[in-house]
């Protein structure tokens, strides 16, 4: 039993990789939803009996609006898209899909703008002194 303890997270992990690229595919090819535009899954997160799975996307249009439409359009889709996800990945529980917006690109963007600005305002002190 031990060691079959210590591969459930390497295979967990494998799992949630191939989640993550079969939905990719699934929501690219198969869902004609036009609420759903260019979606990037960043990741999938499986709980340890496989029967729940956090599904993380961004999207290059970071509007609220559109966020949310795109949500409710996912977690509308997810029977569908989990149907399809259910022909290609062969495990003894499919998990439940829960679809969250991840903003964390935006917010490294928007870090990034802001030490650029303080590194051009020290720069500039720095040519006065």
């Amino acid at each position: 039993m031990a060691r079959h303890s210590k591969s459930i997270p390497g295979r967990s992990l494998r799992v949630a990789d191939q989640i993550q690229r079969d939905l990719s595919d699934i929501i690219f090819s198969e869902l004609k939803d036009p609420n759903v535009g260019m979606v990037t899954i960043t990741e999938v997160k499986v709980t340890p009996d496989y029967a729940n799975a956090r599904v993380y996307f961004t999207m290059l249009d970071d509007k609220p609006e559109t966020v949310k439409k795109t949500l409710d359009s996912l977690q509308h889709a997810s029977g569908f898209i989990r149907m399809q996800l259910g022909k290609r990945l062969h495990i003894h529980t499919l998990p439940q899909l829960a679809f969250i917006y991840d903003n964390s690109i935006a917010e490294g963007v928007a870090l990034s703008h802001l030490i650029d600005v303080a590194n051009a305002e020290r720069a500039k002190d720095g040519d006065g002194v």
